[in-house]
């Protein structure tokens, strides 16, 4: 898009009614702005549309191709439609002109303020950036020609907004995937302020989002209640656990350890909410059950500072950061026991690939990691933050080999039957096909 162009493209406000109309009910702004816009669907009975062949295209709020979770998902399953025969397109915000969206954030951002100050008085800084971005993503979305499309699936809340104001003269097909609790998160974590203009604001992009969608995916049965409570029908969400290729599976021998030592590992961002802290004090609890056990901690992040630290004042000798590694495969064939003490988590995809590594598993009760992990089956599940129950758990894997054996092997017959690419990718597919 041209600056000309830009300087053309009008500033619409209405553009997000909802939005605006949150806002209003915060300030008690009576005033109309423009009424939502609605969505109906019509659906299509063409029975020989069953099984075709169909043109995709995944959005992502998000960059892409970059390191995450999110984004490899996005690529298992474009990699598993393409093998399929299907044609998959994938749209990130990244994907336009950098310089040109930088120019249309900065104007759309300055009218917005504006905006914002004389309709309420006063401009929030966080609502005030997403609002813009929204708007250059939507403005420049609108040059892509979705009547291509058989269908579109949004990886995000953000997106499924944009996406739906698009999609109102093509009626084509919406799946929204949330990776994260939303809005409800950042409460629970005290990152917004229950009954705030932010969370009225966000609140109402969560349930566009939904209202947006034909169908929504999730990644576990843990969303449903979330998604219900923002106005989702239970006859809408769809459960489809995230699927991996993993190089440490049942065909993959165990390499050869030190037979005096112990492997435990723990692979995980370092993060303050994925409790490596509560591990560490475990491991003090439990020092005189420590010998000839290695503990692996793999990773970096912005805590290894303070986490170095607290294994050093704790004396924690047989603790080593590793950083960052591309052979986690080759880790968890090393190792025994699997540890991740996280206290907020969706479905950690550091589990799953533990599971495919045949390791008795030590985790939290946290998102949907109990609906993969059946505790005292397939691995050991304590409560978030808990020092204690890690320790007494972690003592008695240490002590019982059999027990270790019998969780791991469990653990693994279950990822080998729900959690590859190819199941995942199967029942997606099947999804897409019922809406056509």
């Amino acid at each position: 898009m041209t600056n000309e162009n830009q300087n053309d493209q009008p500033f619409l406000p209405t553009l997000f009614p909802y939005l605006i109309s949150a806002m209003d009910q915060f300030y008690g702004v009576n005033e109309l702005y423009e009424e939502e816009y609605e969505i109906e669907w019509w659906p299509i009975e063409s029975p020989e549309l069953q099984n075709k062949k169909m043109k995709i295209l995944i959005t992502t709020f998000w960059e892409y191709p970059m390191i995450g979770g999110l984004q490899n998902y996005i690529t298992s399953l474009k990699t598993g439609l393409e093998n399929l025969g299907h044609s998959v397109d994938v749209i990130a915000l990244n994907s336009f002109p950098s310089e040109e969206m930088k120019a249309l954030r900065d104007r759309s951002s300055e009218q917005f303020e504006q905006f914002f100050i004389n309709r309420y008085g006063s401009s929030n800084r966080k609502i005030l950036h997403n609002i813009s971005k929204l708007y250059c993503y939507y403005t420049m979305l609108k040059n892509i020609n979705l009547a291509e499309y058989d269908i579109i699936h949004a990886q995000d809340r953000y997106t499924a907004n944009v996406i739906g104001i698009l999609n109102q003269s093509f009626q084509i097909p919406i799946l929204f995937t949330p990776h994260g609790f939303m809005t409800q998160n950042r409460l629970k974590f005290n990152l917004m302020e229950k009954g705030s203009l932010e969370e009225n604001y966000f609140s109402a992009i969560d349930k566009q989002a939904i209202k947006n969608a034909n169908q929504v995916i999730v990644l576990c049965d843990v969303f449903r209640p979330i998604l219900i409570n923002l106005g989702a029908k239970e006859n809408k969400i769809t459960t489809v656990y995230t699927g991996i290729d993993f190089g440490g599976g049942s065909n993959q021998k165990k390499s050869k350890k030190s037979k005096r030592n112990t492997v435990i590992t723990c692979v995980s961002r370092l993060r303050p909410r994925k409790g490596h802290e509560y591990l560490f004090q475990a491991l003090a609890l439990m020092k005189d059950k420590l010998k000839n056990v290695e503990v692996r901690i793999v990773g970096d992040g912005e805590m290894r500072m303070t986490l170095e630290k607290q294994v050093s004042e704790l004396k924690l000798k047989n603790v080593t950061f590793l950083g960052s590694r591309d052979d986690v495969p080759k880790l968890l064939r090393e190792s025994d026991i699997f540890v991740l003490p996280t206290t907020s988590d969706t479905l950690p995809i550091s589990i799953i690939e533990a599971m495919f590594s045949n390791q008795a598993i030590l985790t939290t009760n946290c998102g949907g990691i109990p609906e993969i992990i059946k505790d005292n089956y397939s691995g050991f599940i304590v409560e978030p933050a808990n020092p204690k129950q890690l320790a007494e758990k972690l003592s008695l894997l240490l002590r019982k080999e059999s027990l270790r054996t019998e969780l791991a092997g469990n653990a693994q017959a279950f990822a080998l039957q729900h959690l590859t690419v190819s199941t995942m990718v199967q029942r997606i597919e099947e999804i897409y096909q019922s809406l056509l």
